[in-house]
């Protein structure tokens, strides 16, 4: 069977890696959570924060751990730290270990906001895809593929 993006998000679940898959999914929205927790999940252990601080505070507890995050799903629009400041916290925690955003976590922004200006800011902030809601599973999963967290 040959395939195509759409049927990635279908495709079984093939990894090879030394480890599982670890993600990060920082999202206010219960059903978009659910949604991208049931469709990450297959891939590998994936956490959940419900805002931007929480979502930094993970990330700073499994980095102390030496438990790096693979990939992160970020929204922009949540309480107490939007997903643009998280992005940028997370980029300055990395900085500070000696890790650069090319060799870090990979950061998705997944968000109803479909501005030229957000998508602007969120890239110079060195997040590495921009999707927008209704998340289109399989162009997360070709995401993931070329940066070769899933094969």
């Amino acid at each position: 069977m040959t395939t195509t993006v759409s049927n990635l998000a279908e495709a079984p679940v093939r990894q090879v890696l030394r480890r599982p898959l670890r993600m990060l999914l920082v999202e206010d929205d219960f059903a978009s959570r659910l949604v991208l927790h049931t469709f990450l999940s297959r891939y590998g252990d994936c956490e959940i924060a419900v805002n931007g601080r929480d979502g930094v505070e993970m990330f700073r507890r499994a980095a102390a751990h030496g438990e790096r995050y693979d990939l992160i799903c970020m929204d922009i629009m949540m309480p107490f730290v939007d997903g643009i400041e998280a992005v940028r916290q997370v980029r300055a925690l990395e900085e500070a270990d000696g890790i650069l955003s090319t060799a870090g976590a990979r950061i998705i922004m997944t968000t109803a906001v479909d501005d030229v200006h957000e998508v602007g800011r969120s890239y110079n902030e060195l997040c590495d895809a921009y999707l927008v809601k209704p998340i289109d599973l399989s162009r997360l999963l070709l995401h993931m593929h070329e940066w070769n967290l899933v094969s």
